[in-house]
């Protein structure tokens, strides 16, 4: 059995507190979301606003290959904007729970149900495809959900959906629950939220259970503590129950990461499949394993997935991979100078720091006499920033004993100094900022500023960090110490070469 696969990154994904698309990021991920394969896109709730109506038309026009579709409530104007907006269907949301119906909408379920069969009707009239949602079916009466989704078919409907709006179910209820509503003859969706962390064991036990579509989104953002993620229920289908979906699983990786850009929504680290440390080995053990035969502890590829596998290097590492690592640099060191590293990587690790391989380079170049020096210097800075000023900066850097002057603007003061030096190094290395974090940590108008950057270049993680009263001069200290680290390698490195 296939599974179809409807995302609602746009519409439910964009509920997460503190996330509001604009149109043109809408059209963005939608594209990506067409070419992983989704069956459908839900692009919005076209009545919300003219910004999400233009977002929506704009997913429309683009002649994507999945069905876009809008969400809708038992209401003609709804099903008017979303007509407006040129959608294949809507996703008809109603209300089914006594708890909803009598305190939020405050009307009987006859008349609730009244309104769900009459907005069906309107809406298949004007040509589009209903998939008639319950929202809380979970918590309805089922007779009355069923009686419902009955007329509902009646109707029209093509589709049904059961929403467990607060996370419910457990994976043996949702079972028997989908498993029921599968018997009404028509294809049925799964929609689970993650309140109690199920929403993915949740959407799978229904699927089983005769369901033929899951409601995701991707990295399982969503309202409160979110909603069944795409890569999870996509990944598990395909591995532990050799179902089918539509999704080139090579471009999870990909756009979970886009999505987390776009929102602004953080992954967390551990999180599965696109996490960034769902690939990554600190244990000898482990990391042993894995050289020899990578499904000793992988369960997947990171291949499969569009990812890379890690080793990290702290306390827990064995020496094999330390060795391995040093040999994959070019360079060679005997068993007393390689004990020096490995007793060095181990101190750093009892410290409660993480050794990445450029940090490695870094400290066998010093072992064996090899450091350079600094690459890269800040000579001077200039910040032009105010109340209707756009924040501008402008640096003269010392490259390599080369005068560099570049001037760039930004959101804020640090984003235009750190756009200005990026700017300044862009012909000695592609250097993106992966992560950015401040903390006060001294009270008062005074407080030290702790500043930690993680820069990523060549697959490589740098993190480099800087404490002064300054925010600005400990960014971008910060993000200057993180450059050398990764320019004095390839500089060394060349040097080595000839090159240089």
């Amino acid at each position: 059995m296939d599974v179809r696969i409807l995302d609602t990154t746009l519409r439910d994904g964009e509920q997460t507190p503190g996330v509001s698309l604009t149109p043109d990021e809408k059209l963005r991920i939608a594209i990506k979301l067409d070419e992983l394969g989704v069956d459908v896109i839900e692009a919005g709730s076209a009545i919300t606003s003219e910004g999400e109506r233009e977002g929506i038309k704009k997913v429309v026009s683009e002649g994507l290959s999945a069905e876009i579709c809008s969400f809708a409530r038992a209401v003609k104007g709804d099903v008017d904007s979303a007509l407006d907006c040129g959608v294949d269907s809507v996703h008809l949301v109603v209300p089914t729970s006594d708890l909803h119906i009598k305190h939020k909408l405050r009307k009987t379920r006859e008349e609730v149900k009244n309104l769900a069969i009459e907005t069906t009707k309107y809406a298949v009239d004007q040509g589009l495809l209903v998939e008639l949602s319950a929202e809380d079916s979970t918590r309805s009466d089922f007779e009355y959900l069923t009686q419902l989704f009955r007329e509902g078919i009646d109707a029209g409907a093509k589709r049904i959906c059961a929403c467990d709006t607060v996370g419910m179910l457990t994976p043996e209820k949702a079972y028997d629950f989908y498993g029921r509503l599968s018997q009404l003859g028509v294809p049925l969706s799964v929609h689970c939220h993650n309140d109690f962390g199920l929403a993915v064991a949740n959407s799978l036990s229904g699927l089983r259970a005769g369901a033929g579509q899951a409601h995701v989104t991707v990295n399982g953002i969503g309202e409160r503590a979110g909603n069944a993620s795409l890569e999870e229920t996509v990944m598990a289908l395909y591995s532990l129950y050799q179902v089918k979906t539509s999704i080139n699983f090579e471009m999870l990786y990909e756009i979970s990461r886009m999505v987390a850009r776009i929102t602004g929504v953080h992954i967390q680290p551990n999180k599965a499949i696109v996490g960034e440390n769902a690939f990554a080995h600190e244990s000898g053990i482990h990391a042993d394993g894995v050289i020899k035969k990578a499904e000793t502890y992988e369960p997947i590829t990171p291949e499969l997935v569009g990812h890379k596998r890690r080793f990290v290097m702290g306390k827990h590492v064995g020496s094999h991979i330390i060795r391995k690592r040093i040999q994959e640099m070019g360079l060679r060191v005997d068993d007393e100078k390689f004990q020096q590293i490995f007793s060095r990587i181990k101190a750093l690790g009892d410290m409660g720091k993480c050794v990445t391989d450029v940090d490695l380079q870094a400290i066998t170049e010093d072992v064996l006499g090899l450091m350079s020096e600094k690459v890269v210097e800040l000579d001077e800075l200039t910040i032009v920033s105010g109340n209707k000023v756009t924040p501008t900066a402008s640096v003269k850097l010392n490259i390599d004993s080369n005068e560099v002057l570049e001037a760039g603007i930004g959101i804020g003061p640090v984003d235009a100094a750190i756009v200005a030096i990026r700017k300044s190094i862009k012909d000695f290395a592609d250097i993106e900022l992966e992560e950015y974090h401040v903390d006060a940590i001294t009270g008062g108008t005074d407080a030290l500023i702790d500043v930690v950057v993680k820069l990523k270049h060549d697959g490589n993680i740098v993190t480099a960090r800087s404490t002064q009263p300054d925010i600005i001069m400990a960014s971008v200290e910060a993000y200057i110490g993180g450059i050398n680290k990764i320019l004095s390698s390839k500089f060394v490195k060349k040097i080595k070469e000839g090159d240089l």
